[in-house]
Order: structure tokens, then sequence, then C-alpha cells
């Protein structure tokens, strides 16, 4: 892969960080997306990884999708590349984890709520304001109700206003809120307790969560109970966790 000119990768044997890296305000072009989805897809096919983090270099995490990028000439191509993200980050079977560290606005918004656990230090502003500019923000049209329900999408969507950390964590789309000091702490400490366990295990949890989605009750319960019999029992990881908690130890993960 070629070396990313608007993104700055770190990547150990356990967690791939990607830092948004466009001054002044990290706001994605189709370039800089076509570099995202790249490192998103060696993610997402990498099995040894436990948690991904997606945040934004200097004050903001990412104040949305450049405004010359949605001209008729370049419409097309900028939809299908920002809707590859999503996509993407629907694929990681592992925690994806956006730490919000400042302004996160249109479609850096929408990335921020793709991911599965949203951490935003208390100077981070939240906002969809494309509809001040005749837009509207598509992914957030369809992730919004999940998260904050019909009502309030409708709210954020059409008022265009911000939002502050804590009003978005009231609002249910961010998980947690830290002081500027905390904040790489608390998301180091996310990340040291996703880290502790099997990436399969992880994987596993992951994936049982989002097995019986827009199932009924009876189907969900049948999903997942047969998941946790067929699949993950039959792990070599889950029988060591097991045996490691009767035999007082630490577990020793093998990824099987």
């Amino acid at each position: 892969m070629a070396e990313a000119q608007f993104l700055t990768i770190e990547k150990d044997e356990q967690v791939a960080r990607i830092t948004l890296n466009r001054p002044k305000h990290n706001v994605l072009n189709i370039p800089m997306m076509n570099e995202l989805n790249a490192e998103l897809a060696a993610i997402a096919a990498d099995e040894s990884l436990k948690c991904v983090v997606i945040t934004g270099e200097g004050r903001s995490f990412c104040a949305g999708v450049e405004v010359a990028d949605h001209a008729p000439d370049n419409v097309e191509e900028m939809v299908a590349v920002f809707n590859k993200i999503f996509e993407l980050i629907n694929a990681i079977d592992i925690p994806v984890i956006a730490a919000v560290n400042g302004a996160c606005l249109g479609g850096g918004m929408e990335v921020a709520i793709a991911c599965d656990i949203v951490i935003a230090s208390k100077k981070a502003i939240f906002g969809q304001p494309e509809i001040k500019l005749g837009f509207f923000p598509p992914y957030a049209a369809l992730r919004l109700p999940e998260l904050v329900g019909p009502a309030k999408a409708i709210e954020i969507v059409t008022t265009g206003k911000n939002y502050t950390a804590k009003e978005a964590r009231k609002l249910g789309f961010v998980s947690q809120v830290a002081s500027e000091d905390e904040f790489s702490d608390v998301v180091e400490k996310n990340i040291k307790e996703i880290c502790h366990s099997s990436p399969l295990i992880i994987r596993l949890n992951k994936r049982a969560v989002k097995r019986h989605i827009g199932t009924s009750f009876f189907q969900g319960v049948d999903l997942v109970s047969n998941y946790f019999l067929n699949t993950m029992m039959k792990t070599e990881d889950t029988l060591e966790g097991i045996a490691s908690f009767e035999e007082k130890r630490r577990p020793v993960w093998k990824n099987k």
C-alpha cells in the first residue's frame, strides 16, 4: 500500500490507529477518502487485530466533506467513495472507536457515528449542517434514527444546529465524554480493556450483537444461542478462558 498523504497510520500487533490529517480541519476529499478506504479494507482483512481507533490531527476530528466534491461533475464519485467508508466500517469485526477531539461536523460526524464507540473530548462539537448548504446527510439519515430515534434525527438534520459533547451523550450517539486533560487516557483505557481479550472472541462478540438485528425476538434468541453453542463453544480460546479461570491464571489466547 502506498504511503498515505492525508492519514497518519500507526499499527501494532493489537491496535490500528488512523489519524485524519488534512489541515486545517481534516475535511474529507475524494483522494483522502480513497486512502481511508484502502486502510479500512486492510484492517477488515486482518484477523490478528483487536481494536481500531479513528481520530483527527489538530483542533478538529473532521469538519465534513469538501464542498467542491458535491459539484455535479464530482458528486457521483464522491457519494460512491463516501459510502464505501461505511460499508468497510460495517465489515470490520472488531470494535471501531471514534476518538473525537474537536469539531465533528457533516461527513465527519457521519464517520464518527458509523463507529461502535464514540469517545468525545468536552471541547468536541457535533452537527449535521448540510441543510444550510442545500444538502442532506445520507448516512446520517440512515444511522441517526437507530441511535437517537426518528424525531431527534429529524431535529439534527433539519436544524443543522451544533451539539456539545455532553448534549450528544445525552442524545445517545456519544458513548463517553472526557475532559481535555483526561481524553487520551480515557481512550487508552478503553483500548486496554478491549485488548485483554482474545481477538477471535472479540470478533465473535461483535458479530453476536449484529447477528440478530432486524429479526424477531424469538429468531434472535435462536440465532444468538446457536452461535454461542455451535461456533463460540467450539473455539480453543473459549475453552482456554474457562480453564484459566478455574486454574486462577491469565489466559493464553491462540486466536483459534
